[in-house]
């Protein structure tokens, strides 16, 4: 018996997200520090007055989305998180292609589940 495509779609996202996780903490850019949620408050995109880009990835990408996934709640209508670790990641010294390319797939994912 197949799945339905959003089925599909959401166990696709779920293994992208394992891997984003995953990629993370191989480069050595997860962190074992608990967060409160009063130090993840930012008004800017990605967070990016308060938290690095892994940061972002880590305490507020991955768990919103674990959620949405967990309450089987409806993917956000877009998403473009790439072009931003690209931008941010890409120019750490450390080889994070695939992590990049994870984030792209989940891109396409995500969006496409529209």
């Amino acid at each position: 018996m197949a799945l339905p495509s959003d089925e599909v779609a959401r166990s696709e996202i779920a293994a992208q997200l394992i891997e984003l996780e995953a990629g993370l903490r191989q480069l050595g850019l997860w962190s074992d520090e608990v967060r409160s949620p009063e130090s993840l408050v930012s008004d800017q995109p990605f967070a990016v007055d308060v938290l690095e880009m892994e940061q972002w990835l880590q305490y507020v990408f991955l768990p919103t989305l674990y959620s949405l996934l967990q309450q089987d709640a409806p993917m956000p209508e877009q998403c473009a998180i790439a072009p931003m670790a690209e931008e941010t990641l890409g120019k750490k010294p450390i080889a994070c292609r695939a992590l990049i390319a994870t984030l792209r797939d989940l891109d396409r994912l995500i969006t496409e589940t529209h």
